[in-house]
C-alpha cells in the first residue's frame, strides 16, 4: 500500500474518520525552519510575533498549562479544524499507530491528523502522556495556518508563532511562563539549555 493510498490517509477513532496529513500539509513548516537556536528551529519566519513557553515540572501544573494553551489557541481559531502532530519518539503515544507519517525538522517523524482542540486535549492517553511534556500534541496549527505551536523533542519549552494579539494573550497568563522572542534571537529560555 503506497503512502498516497486513500485508505492510509484516513483513520477511525471515537466513531469518526480522521484525515491523516501528508508532507504537503507541512511543507510550509519544513521549508521555513532550519537547525539553529533561534525560533526558526521550530517556527517558520512568516508570523507577526513569536514566543517560547516553558513546560512546567509537575503533573498538576502541566494540566493547567495544557488547558491554558488550548483555551488561548481555540479563541484565536474558533470553528476551524486543526492539524495535530504526534512525534514518534518510540516511547510516546502517537495516537494512530501504523498511520503514514510526515518528516519535519532534523528528520523527525510525526503522525499528522486533521482534528481540533477537543482531540488535542483528549487523544493522548494520560498513562502514555509524553514523558514530561503533557498530553498535548507536539505540533498544532489551524487550517488557515495563522499560528503554529511546536514542542521539539529535545526542548523543555514550546515555541509559538502567530498574530501579535495571540502572543500578547500568552504573555500575562498566570498558568504559562511565556517570553517574547524576536527572529534571530536565541530562543532558549533563561535557565534552560538547548540540546
Amino acid at each position: 500500500m503506497s503512502a498516497e493510498d486513500p485508505v492510509r490517509l484516513v483513520r477511525t477513532r471515537d466513531g469518526s474518520s480522521w484525515r491523516i496529513g501528508t508532507d504537503a500539509d507541512v511543507g510550509w513548516i519544513a521549508a521555513g525552519t532550519s537547525v539553529s537556536r533561534t525560533i526558526t528551529a521550530a517556527i517558520p519566519p512568516v508570523f507577526e510575533a513569536y514566543a517560547t513557553i516553558v513546560l512546567p515540572g509537575g503533573s498538576e501544573e502541566q494540566d493547567k498549562h495544557d488547558q491554558a494553551v488550548l483555551a488561548l489557541l481555540s479563541e484565536q481559531s474558533p470553528g476551524q479544524p486543526w492539524w495535530l502532530g504526534y512525534l514518534d519518539t518510540g516511547a510516546d503515544d502517537i495516537v494512530f499507530p501504523g498511520a503514514a507519517m510526515v518528516t519535519l525538522y532534523p528528520g523527525w517523524h510525526y503522525v499528522l491528523v486533521e482534528a481540533g482542540p477537543e482531540q488535542a486535549a483528549t487523544w493522548r492517553k494520560q498513562d502514555l502522556r509524553s514523558f514530561w511534556k503533557g498530553v498535548l500534541p507536539n505540533l498544532m496549527f489551524p487550517a488557515d495556518r495563522s499560528w503554529l505551536f511546536s514542542t521539539l523533542w529535545d526542548d523543555d519549552w514550546s515555541c509559538l508563532g502567530g498574530p501579535a494579539g495571540l502572543v500578547g494573550r500568552f504573555l500575562p497568563h498566570p498558568d504559562l511562563q511565556t517570553r517574547p522572542v524576536a527572529l534571530g534571537q536565541d530562543a532558549t529560555p533563561p535557565g534552560h539549555q538547548a540540546l
